[in-house]
Parts: structure tokens; C-alpha cells; sequence
């Protein structure tokens, strides 16, 4: 997989970031058949990627049909749920949000890609339950995010990126204890191969009809050596590990991986800097 975004050249902490695009960009594809994988996972572990609370089939299937607008129609999958109707169509995770009891809540989700957390586990939780563990989270962002929900305007479609680094080239990764467990056996001469850049594609649009909104997560992934060929782009990642925000840090844990991102960095000219130099 070739990274298609890298958002760390224009931010290296938590935005917002949300910005209009055309909807003939909504979906960017670019996987054979998401549904083969989807449905292995579906399988095996059916609580992990996927969930759906009582009365949400009305939006799942507003949702299935706006993808369906985008690509042409479904092939019949009768006995489905919409909304992983959906999600076996396009490589992105697909979560709906629907307001219930005057909060936006999680009511159905398809996750095969989601990063340390399950289907099963976030069902149904609003959006400060959901953002609870970042940082700051309440205090700075909740009240922005519950704005950019209510208004909201059908035919929009806004986009965000963000990313992290991880010892894994899984896109499934539902807990961070056997990826954590892993890091003590990497050798400094592996971190470029063994550590992987991570970054999502987030994007959000109303679903008019039923009042909810379809947030979709594309996650892409690449070794860290990838920026190697690339001087100005490993230059603007450096320069983001070692300048990002000390709460961004932590939610992510990036002090888990300095010693190997910097002797990754040092060993292939990066300039500047080394793991002391982390802004606090």
C-alpha cells in the first residue's frame, strides 16, 4: 500500500481539520475486494467489526443508498444489514451517527480497520463518550464537533486526516497489547520495515432524509523506510515526531517508539534533532 495522504506535513497534533471537498471525491477506492476481507473478519470475530443499535435500519439504508449513488447499485446481499451492505462496497469503515436523547450517538458500525478499539465495545456511545480518551478532548474540541453535526448541510461532504505510527502492517488492530508486546524484540536496524506510518482519511456528510450522518474511515498504510526516497517529505515527518504536542504524544504513545524512529532517522540523513528535543 503507497500512502496517498500524509498529514504530519500540515499538522503533527489533534485538528479538526474538516474541509469541504467535491463529492465525486467522497470515496477514493483503490482496493480489489474490501468485501473479501470484511467478510473474513465478519466471520471469524463478528463482535470485534461490526454493530448496530435497535431502530437504525432506516439510516443504514439512507447510507447504503448514498453509496450507492456514488458507485452504481448494490449486487444483491439479501439478508444483510444495510449499512454492511455498504461498507462490503468501498474499503472505508462505515459508522452512522444518529441524535438520540439529545446526543449524537454511534448506532450502527462496520469496522474492519479501527485502531485499539472494537464494534461491539462503542456501540452506541455519544460523541464525548466516544472522544473521551483523547486529551483535552472535552474541554477544547467536543463543543466544535457537536456544532459542525447540527448544521451540518445535506450535499456537503468534509474531510479530515490524522495519523500515528505503529509496529504493525495490520489494518485490523482491535487491541494495542500484542502490538506493544512486540516492540522490545525490534532491532534498530529493522525500524524502518518493522514500524508503520498509519494514517487516516475521515470523512462526514448528512444523511438528509433521516437526519444522521455517515462518517466514513479509510485507513492507508506504509513502512516508515517509504519517506526514505523522499528527502523534503522525511524532513517534514521529522520534523513532526519531534515537534508534537506533548498530549498528542502521549494519547498516541510515540514515546514507545523514539529510540527506533530516531535511529531510523539518523540512519538515513534526516536532519536535525534527536529524542530530546520533543517540545513538552
Amino acid at each position: 500500500m503507497t500512502l496517498r495522504h500524509r498529514p504530519w506535513e500540515t499538522a503533527a497534533d489533534f485538528t479538526i481539520g474538516l474541509k469541504p471537498i467535491p463529492i465525486a471525491d467522497w470515496l477514493e477506492g483503490d482496493e480489489a475486494d474490501p468485501a473479501a476481507r470484511k467478510d473474513a473478519l465478519l466471520a471469524a470475530r463478528p463482535g470485534l467489526v461490526w454493530a448496530e443499535a435497535q431502530g437504525s435500519r432506516p439510516g443504514q439504508g439512507e447510507a447504503l443508498e448514498m453509496v450507492e449513488a456514488a458507485l452504481g447499485p448494490a449486487p444483491a446481499t439479501p439478508g444483510l444489514p444495510p449499512l454492511y451492505a455498504a461498507a462490503r462496497r468501498v474499503p472505508d469503515d462505515l459508522c452512522l451517527m444518529e441524535k438520540r436523547d439529545g446526543a449524537w450517538r454511534l448506532t450502527a458500525l462496520s469496522l474492519s480497520a479501527g485502531s485499539f478499539f472494537t464494534a461491539e465495545a462503542v456501540i452506541g456511545r455519544s460523541l464525548a463518550e466516544l472522544h473521551g480518551p483523547v486529551t483535552g478532548f472535552a474541554d477544547g474540541l467536543l463543543g466544535r464537533v457537536q456544532r459542525i453535526f447540527e448544521g451540518l448541510r445535506p450535499g456537503l461532504v468534509l474531510e479530515r486526516r490524522n495519523w500515528t505510527l505503529l509496529n504493525s502492517a495490520d489494518l485490523h488492530t482491535p487491541s494495542p497489547v500484542p502490538i506493544r508486546a512486540r516492540i522490545g524484540a525490534i532491532a534498530a536496524a529493522d525500524a524502518g520495515r518493522a514500524l508503520q506510518l498509519r494514517v487516516e482519511r475521515q470523512t462526514l456528510r448528512r444523511l438528509p432524509r433521516t437526519g444522521g450522518a455517515l462518517f466514513t474511515i479509510r485507513v492507508w498504510l506504509a513502512p516508515l523506510e517509504s519517506l526514505a526516497v523522499e528527502p523534503p517529505r522525511l524532513a517534514a515527518f521529522a520534523t513532526a515526531w519531534r515537534t508534537a504536542p506533548a498530549a498528542f504524544r502521549a494519547y498516541k504513545r510515540l514515546d514507545l517508539y523514539d529510540g527506533l524512529v530516531e535511529g531510523f532517522l539518523r540512519s538515513v540523513g534526516a536532519p536535525g534533532g534527536d529524542a530530546d528535543t520533543h517540545r513538552p
